[in-house]
Protein backbone atom coordinates (compact mmCIF):
# COMPACT_ATOMS: atom_id res chain seq x y z
CA UNK A 1 0.00 0.00 0.00
CA UNK A 2 2.87 2.43 0.74
CA UNK A 3 3.84 2.81 -2.94
CA UNK A 4 0.22 3.43 -3.89
CA UNK A 5 -0.05 6.11 -1.21
CA UNK A 6 3.11 7.80 -2.48
CA UNK A 7 1.90 7.70 -6.09
CA UNK A 8 -1.49 9.14 -5.20
CA UNK A 9 0.00 11.86 -2.98
CA UNK A 10 2.43 12.86 -5.71
CA UNK A 11 -0.37 13.04 -8.29
CA UNK A 12 -2.46 15.23 -6.00
CA UNK A 13 0.40 17.62 -5.24
CA UNK A 14 2.18 17.73 -8.61
CA UNK A 15 -0.64 17.21 -11.14
CA UNK A 16 -3.97 18.10 -9.49
CA UNK A 17 -2.81 21.15 -7.53
CA UNK A 18 0.50 21.90 -9.30
CA UNK A 19 2.00 23.10 -6.03
CA UNK A 20 4.88 25.51 -6.57
CA UNK A 21 7.74 26.73 -4.39
CA UNK A 22 6.49 28.86 -1.49
CA UNK A 23 2.78 28.04 -1.93
CA UNK A 24 0.68 27.01 1.07
CA UNK A 25 -1.42 23.86 0.94
CA UNK A 26 -4.35 23.16 3.28
CA UNK A 27 -4.84 19.40 3.79
CA UNK A 28 -8.26 18.64 5.29
CA UNK A 29 -8.69 14.96 6.16
CA UNK A 30 -11.93 13.34 7.35
CA UNK A 31 -11.58 9.88 8.91
CA UNK A 32 -8.60 8.74 6.82
CA UNK A 33 -5.39 6.93 7.85
CA UNK A 34 -2.66 9.22 9.12
CA UNK A 35 -0.22 7.47 6.77
CA UNK A 36 -1.88 9.15 3.77
CA UNK A 37 -1.73 12.54 5.44
CA UNK A 38 1.98 12.00 6.15
CA UNK A 39 2.60 11.20 2.47
CA UNK A 40 0.76 14.36 1.41
CA UNK A 41 2.84 16.48 3.78
CA UNK A 42 6.05 14.94 2.43
CA UNK A 43 5.01 15.40 -1.21
CA UNK A 44 3.98 19.02 -0.60
CA UNK A 45 7.34 19.81 0.97
CA UNK A 46 9.21 18.05 -1.84
CA UNK A 47 7.44 20.47 -4.20
CA UNK A 48 8.57 23.40 -2.04
CA UNK A 49 5.16 23.98 -0.47
CA UNK A 50 4.14 24.89 3.07
CA UNK A 51 1.42 22.86 4.77
CA UNK A 52 -1.57 23.37 7.04
CA UNK A 53 -3.24 20.17 8.25
CA UNK A 54 -6.67 19.61 9.78
CA UNK A 55 -7.91 16.14 10.69
CA UNK A 56 -11.66 15.94 11.21
CA UNK A 57 -14.29 13.37 12.16
CA UNK A 58 -17.69 12.97 10.50
CA UNK A 59 -19.15 11.83 13.81
CA UNK A 60 -17.94 14.99 15.51
CA UNK A 61 -19.13 17.11 12.58
CA UNK A 62 -22.62 15.64 12.97
CA UNK A 63 -22.71 16.69 16.60
CA UNK A 64 -21.44 20.19 15.83
CA UNK A 65 -24.08 20.81 13.15
CA UNK A 66 -26.95 18.97 14.85
CA UNK A 67 -26.96 21.14 17.96
CA UNK A 68 -25.76 24.36 16.36
CA UNK A 69 -27.24 27.84 16.34
CA UNK A 70 -26.98 30.12 13.33
CA UNK A 71 -24.59 32.32 15.31
CA UNK A 72 -22.32 29.37 16.10
CA UNK A 73 -22.26 28.20 12.47
CA UNK A 74 -21.33 31.71 11.32
CA UNK A 75 -18.50 31.91 13.89
CA UNK A 76 -17.04 28.61 12.72
CA UNK A 77 -17.38 29.67 9.10
CA UNK A 78 -15.63 32.98 9.78
CA UNK A 79 -12.60 31.10 11.15
CA UNK A 80 -12.58 28.61 8.28
CA UNK A 81 -12.96 31.39 5.72
CA UNK A 82 -10.04 33.34 7.20
CA UNK A 83 -7.83 30.26 6.88
CA UNK A 84 -9.03 29.43 3.37
CA UNK A 85 -8.10 32.94 2.22
CA UNK A 86 -4.53 32.36 3.43
CA UNK A 87 -3.83 29.26 1.32
CA UNK A 88 -2.98 28.72 -2.33
CA UNK A 89 -4.16 25.12 -2.63
CA UNK A 90 -6.65 22.84 -0.88
CA UNK A 91 -6.70 19.05 -0.73
CA UNK A 92 -9.78 17.53 0.88
CA UNK A 93 -9.74 13.75 1.51
CA UNK A 94 -12.93 12.38 2.96
CA UNK A 95 -13.34 8.94 4.42
CA UNK A 96 -16.59 7.71 5.91
CA UNK A 97 -17.32 4.95 8.38
CA UNK A 98 -21.06 5.60 7.93
CA UNK A 99 -22.37 7.27 4.77
CA UNK A 100 -25.60 8.27 6.53
CA UNK A 101 -23.90 9.89 9.53
CA UNK A 102 -25.68 13.20 8.89
CA UNK A 103 -29.10 11.68 8.14
CA UNK A 104 -30.69 12.66 11.47
CA UNK A 105 -29.46 16.25 11.47
CA UNK A 106 -32.59 18.45 11.39
CA UNK A 107 -33.34 20.00 8.02
CA UNK A 108 -33.08 23.58 9.30
CA UNK A 109 -29.60 22.87 10.70
CA UNK A 110 -28.44 21.39 7.39
CA UNK A 111 -29.75 24.48 5.61
CA UNK A 112 -27.83 26.73 8.01
CA UNK A 113 -24.68 24.62 7.54
CA UNK A 114 -24.95 24.83 3.74
CA UNK A 115 -25.83 28.53 3.67
CA UNK A 116 -23.51 29.98 6.31
CA UNK A 117 -20.56 27.56 6.18
CA UNK A 118 -20.29 25.59 2.92
CA UNK A 119 -21.43 28.41 0.64
CA UNK A 120 -19.02 31.17 1.77
CA UNK A 121 -16.03 28.96 2.64
CA UNK A 122 -16.08 26.36 -0.12
CA UNK A 123 -18.37 27.45 -2.95
CA UNK A 124 -17.36 31.10 -3.02
CA UNK A 125 -13.80 31.13 -1.68
CA UNK A 126 -12.19 27.71 -2.11
CA UNK A 127 -13.67 26.85 -5.51
CA UNK A 128 -13.03 30.32 -6.92
CA UNK A 129 -9.72 31.35 -5.43
CA UNK A 130 -7.60 28.26 -4.74
CA UNK A 131 -6.13 25.35 -6.65
CA UNK A 132 -8.09 22.48 -5.19
CA UNK A 133 -8.82 18.79 -5.38
CA UNK A 134 -11.33 16.72 -3.43
CA UNK A 135 -11.46 12.94 -3.15
CA UNK A 136 -12.97 10.17 -1.09
CA UNK A 137 -10.95 7.55 0.76
CA UNK A 138 -11.58 3.79 0.32
CA UNK A 139 -13.23 2.30 3.41
CA UNK A 140 -15.17 -0.90 4.10
CA UNK A 141 -18.28 1.28 4.11
CA UNK A 142 -17.56 2.44 0.55
CA UNK A 143 -16.76 -1.11 -0.53
CA UNK A 144 -20.12 -2.20 0.83
CA UNK A 145 -21.86 0.62 -1.06
CA UNK A 146 -20.16 -0.57 -4.24
CA UNK A 147 -21.04 -4.22 -3.60
CA UNK A 148 -17.36 -5.21 -3.55
CA UNK A 149 -14.91 -6.77 -1.12
CA UNK A 150 -12.66 -4.32 0.70
CA UNK A 151 -9.57 -5.56 -1.17
CA UNK A 152 -11.24 -5.44 -4.58
CA UNK A 153 -12.56 -1.97 -3.91
CA UNK A 154 -9.14 -0.68 -2.87
CA UNK A 155 -7.66 -2.04 -6.11
CA UNK A 156 -10.46 -0.33 -8.08
CA UNK A 157 -10.00 2.92 -6.15
CA UNK A 158 -6.27 3.26 -6.76
CA UNK A 159 -6.64 2.23 -10.41
CA UNK A 160 -9.23 4.97 -10.96
CA UNK A 161 -7.46 7.63 -8.92
CA UNK A 162 -4.04 7.16 -10.51
CA UNK A 163 -5.11 6.65 -14.16
CA UNK A 164 -3.59 8.66 -17.02
CA UNK A 165 -5.61 11.86 -16.64
CA UNK A 166 -3.41 13.72 -19.12
CA UNK A 167 -4.53 11.31 -21.87
CA UNK A 168 -8.16 11.76 -20.85
CA UNK A 169 -7.72 15.52 -20.95
CA UNK A 170 -6.53 15.45 -24.57
CA UNK A 171 -9.46 13.23 -25.61
CA UNK A 172 -11.88 15.70 -24.01
CA UNK A 173 -10.85 18.63 -26.22
CA UNK A 174 -13.14 17.86 -29.20
CA UNK A 175 -16.17 17.43 -26.91
CA UNK A 176 -15.41 20.71 -25.17
CA UNK A 177 -15.27 22.50 -28.51
CA UNK A 178 -18.51 20.88 -29.69
CA UNK A 179 -20.39 21.78 -26.50
CA UNK A 180 -19.28 25.39 -26.80
CA UNK A 181 -20.69 25.52 -30.36
CA UNK A 182 -24.00 23.94 -29.32
CA UNK A 183 -27.31 25.68 -28.71
CA UNK A 184 -30.03 23.05 -28.24
CA UNK A 185 -29.68 19.80 -26.27
CA UNK A 186 -32.27 17.03 -26.43
CA UNK A 187 -32.00 14.02 -24.11
CA UNK A 188 -34.26 10.97 -24.35
CA UNK A 189 -34.41 7.67 -22.53
CA UNK A 190 -36.70 5.64 -20.27
CA UNK A 191 -38.89 8.21 -18.51
CA UNK A 192 -36.83 11.09 -19.96
CA UNK A 193 -37.61 13.66 -22.63
CA UNK A 194 -35.70 16.82 -21.82
CA UNK A 195 -34.81 19.90 -23.88
CA UNK A 196 -32.67 22.93 -23.01
CA UNK A 197 -30.09 25.35 -24.39
CA UNK A 198 -26.41 25.63 -23.46
CA UNK A 199 -25.72 28.46 -25.87
CA UNK A 200 -22.99 30.88 -24.83
CA UNK A 201 -22.00 29.04 -21.64
CA UNK A 202 -18.45 27.63 -21.36
CA UNK A 203 -17.78 23.88 -21.24
CA UNK A 204 -15.25 22.88 -18.58
CA UNK A 205 -13.01 19.82 -18.68
CA UNK A 206 -12.72 17.93 -15.39
CA UNK A 207 -9.54 16.00 -15.99
CA UNK A 208 -8.04 15.27 -12.58
CA UNK A 209 -7.27 18.85 -11.60
CA UNK A 210 -10.18 19.39 -9.18
CA UNK A 211 -11.70 16.04 -8.25
CA UNK A 212 -10.21 12.59 -8.02
CA UNK A 213 -11.54 10.42 -9.49
CA UNK A 214 -12.39 12.63 -12.44
CA UNK A 215 -13.82 12.37 -15.91
CA UNK A 216 -16.61 14.74 -16.89
CA UNK A 217 -17.22 17.82 -18.99
CA UNK A 218 -19.72 20.24 -17.54
CA UNK A 219 -21.57 23.35 -18.58
CA UNK A 220 -24.93 24.77 -17.52
CA UNK A 221 -28.30 25.17 -19.19
CA UNK A 222 -29.55 28.63 -20.00
CA UNK A 223 -31.48 29.20 -16.80
CA UNK A 224 -35.03 29.48 -18.14
CA UNK A 225 -34.61 27.12 -21.11
CA UNK A 226 -35.20 23.73 -19.46
CA UNK A 227 -38.46 21.97 -20.36
CA UNK A 228 -39.61 18.38 -20.06
CA UNK A 229 -39.02 15.48 -17.70
CA UNK A 230 -35.95 13.58 -16.56
CA UNK A 231 -35.88 10.32 -14.61
CA UNK A 232 -32.69 9.50 -12.71
CA UNK A 233 -31.79 5.81 -12.38
CA UNK A 234 -28.83 6.15 -9.99
CA UNK A 235 -29.39 6.41 -6.27
CA UNK A 236 -28.15 9.68 -4.82
CA UNK A 237 -26.84 10.47 -1.36
CA UNK A 238 -27.47 14.08 -0.37
CA UNK A 239 -27.32 15.67 3.08
CA UNK A 240 -26.97 12.24 4.68
CA UNK A 241 -30.04 10.65 3.03
CA UNK A 242 -30.17 8.18 0.14
CA UNK A 243 -32.79 8.92 -2.52
CA UNK A 244 -33.87 6.82 -5.50
CA UNK A 245 -36.26 6.99 -8.46
CA UNK A 246 -36.18 10.79 -8.61
CA UNK A 247 -38.25 12.31 -11.42
CA UNK A 248 -38.12 16.06 -12.12
CA UNK A 249 -40.47 17.94 -14.42
CA UNK A 250 -39.43 21.39 -15.66
CA UNK A 251 -41.28 24.34 -17.10
CA UNK A 252 -39.27 27.32 -18.33
CA UNK A 253 -36.29 26.26 -16.27
CA UNK A 254 -38.02 25.63 -12.95
CA UNK A 255 -38.75 22.28 -11.28
CA UNK A 256 -42.56 22.27 -11.10
CA UNK A 257 -42.88 18.67 -9.93
CA UNK A 258 -40.43 16.44 -8.06
CA UNK A 259 -41.09 12.89 -6.90
CA UNK A 260 -38.99 9.99 -5.66
CA UNK A 261 -38.38 7.61 -2.80
CA UNK A 262 -38.89 10.44 -0.30
CA UNK A 263 -40.91 13.04 -2.16
CA UNK A 264 -41.44 15.22 0.90
CA UNK A 265 -37.73 15.48 1.71
CA UNK A 266 -36.80 16.03 -1.96
CA UNK A 267 -39.14 19.00 -2.13
CA UNK A 268 -37.93 20.31 1.22
CA UNK A 269 -34.39 20.46 -0.20
CA UNK A 270 -35.61 22.03 -3.45
CA UNK A 271 -37.36 24.70 -1.38
CA UNK A 272 -34.14 25.68 0.42
CA UNK A 273 -34.03 28.93 -1.54
CA UNK A 274 -35.21 30.41 -4.80
CA UNK A 275 -32.40 28.99 -6.91
CA UNK A 276 -32.73 25.39 -5.73
CA UNK A 277 -35.50 24.62 -8.25
CA UNK A 278 -33.41 25.82 -11.19
CA UNK A 279 -30.47 23.91 -12.69
CA UNK A 280 -26.87 25.03 -12.26
CA UNK A 281 -25.00 22.27 -14.11
CA UNK A 282 -25.27 19.79 -16.98
CA UNK A 283 -22.42 17.32 -17.47
CA UNK A 284 -21.39 14.19 -19.35
CA UNK A 285 -19.46 11.44 -17.53
CA UNK A 286 -16.60 9.70 -19.38
CA UNK A 287 -14.41 7.77 -16.92
CA UNK A 288 -13.95 4.29 -18.45
CA UNK A 289 -13.13 2.63 -15.12
CA UNK A 290 -16.36 3.71 -13.40
CA UNK A 291 -19.33 1.82 -14.80
CA UNK A 292 -21.95 1.60 -12.03
CA UNK A 293 -23.21 3.79 -9.20
CA UNK A 294 -22.11 3.43 -5.59
CA UNK A 295 -23.95 6.31 -3.88
CA UNK A 296 -20.86 8.50 -3.83
CA UNK A 297 -21.21 11.47 -6.14
CA UNK A 298 -17.48 11.99 -6.70
CA UNK A 299 -17.53 8.58 -8.39
CA UNK A 300 -21.08 8.41 -9.73
CA UNK A 301 -21.03 11.70 -11.66
CA UNK A 302 -18.01 10.40 -13.64
CA UNK A 303 -19.63 7.12 -14.75
CA UNK A 304 -18.91 6.30 -18.37
CA UNK A 305 -22.06 6.85 -20.45
CA UNK A 306 -23.87 8.93 -17.83
CA UNK A 307 -25.05 12.51 -17.60
CA UNK A 308 -25.93 14.52 -14.54
CA UNK A 309 -28.29 17.41 -14.08
CA UNK A 310 -27.89 19.56 -11.00
CA UNK A 311 -30.60 21.53 -9.24
CA UNK A 312 -29.06 24.53 -7.51
CA UNK A 313 -25.92 26.60 -7.71
CA UNK A 314 -23.97 27.09 -10.94
CA UNK A 315 -20.18 27.27 -10.95
CA UNK A 316 -18.47 30.55 -11.78
CA UNK A 317 -16.59 28.88 -14.65
CA UNK A 318 -19.90 28.00 -16.36
CA UNK A 319 -22.23 30.53 -14.83
CA UNK A 320 -25.87 30.68 -15.92
CA UNK A 321 -26.79 33.17 -13.22
CA UNK A 322 -28.38 30.67 -10.83
CA UNK A 323 -27.26 30.90 -7.22
CA UNK A 324 -28.29 28.65 -4.37
CA UNK A 325 -27.03 26.97 -1.21
CA UNK A 326 -27.98 23.69 -2.92
CA UNK A 327 -25.86 21.88 -5.53
CA UNK A 328 -27.40 18.43 -5.94
CA UNK A 329 -25.87 16.31 -8.71
CA UNK A 330 -28.44 13.77 -9.94
CA UNK A 331 -27.14 11.04 -12.25
CA UNK A 332 -28.73 9.14 -15.14
CA UNK A 333 -26.89 6.19 -16.73
CA UNK A 334 -27.54 5.69 -20.45
CA UNK A 335 -25.53 2.57 -21.28
CA UNK A 336 -27.49 -0.39 -22.67
CA UNK A 337 -27.21 -2.19 -19.34
CA UNK A 338 -29.11 0.67 -17.70
CA UNK A 339 -31.84 1.16 -20.29
CA UNK A 340 -30.02 3.18 -22.94
CA UNK A 341 -30.80 6.63 -24.23
CA UNK A 342 -29.74 9.29 -26.69
CA UNK A 343 -28.28 12.79 -26.58
CA UNK A 344 -28.64 15.15 -29.52
CA UNK A 345 -26.83 18.47 -29.95
CA UNK A 346 -28.60 20.82 -32.37
CA UNK A 347 -30.48 17.87 -33.84
CA UNK A 348 -27.41 15.66 -34.39
CA UNK A 349 -26.89 12.40 -32.51
CA UNK A 350 -23.85 12.76 -30.24
CA UNK A 351 -24.17 9.81 -27.87
CA UNK A 352 -26.26 6.63 -28.09
CA UNK A 353 -26.56 4.08 -25.28
CA UNK A 354 -23.61 5.68 -23.52
CA UNK A 355 -21.18 5.64 -26.48
CA UNK A 356 -20.12 8.66 -28.52
CA UNK A 357 -21.11 8.48 -32.19
CA UNK A 358 -19.13 11.20 -34.08
CA UNK A 359 -15.66 10.06 -35.11
CA UNK A 360 -14.06 13.09 -33.44
CA UNK A 361 -15.48 12.03 -30.05
CA UNK A 362 -14.81 8.32 -30.18
CA UNK A 363 -11.52 8.78 -28.33
CA UNK A 364 -13.65 9.14 -25.21
CA UNK A 365 -15.23 5.71 -25.59
CA UNK A 366 -13.87 3.05 -23.20
CA UNK A 367 -12.10 0.99 -25.86
CA UNK A 368 -9.92 3.98 -26.73
CA UNK A 369 -9.55 5.62 -23.33
CA UNK A 370 -8.51 2.77 -21.05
Amino acid sequence: MDQRLKRLAKNLIDYSCSVKEGETVLIEAFDIPKEMVVQLVRSAREAGGNVLVTMKSNEVMREVVRGSTDREIRQIADCELYRMKKVDAYIGIRGSFNITEMSDVPGDRMKAYMKHWIQPVHIKERVTNTKWVVLRWPTPSMAQQAGMSTEAFEDFYFRVCTMNYAKMSRAMDPLKRLMERTDQVHITGPGTDLRFSIKGIPAIKCDGKLNIPDGEIFTAPVKNSVNGTVKFNAETLYQGTVFSDIVLTFKNGRVVEATGSDTERINEILDTDRGARYVGEFALGVNPHITRPMKDILFDEKIMGSFHFTPGNSYDEADNGNKSAVHWDMVCLQSKAHGGGEIHFDGKLVRKDGLFVPRSLQGLNPARLK
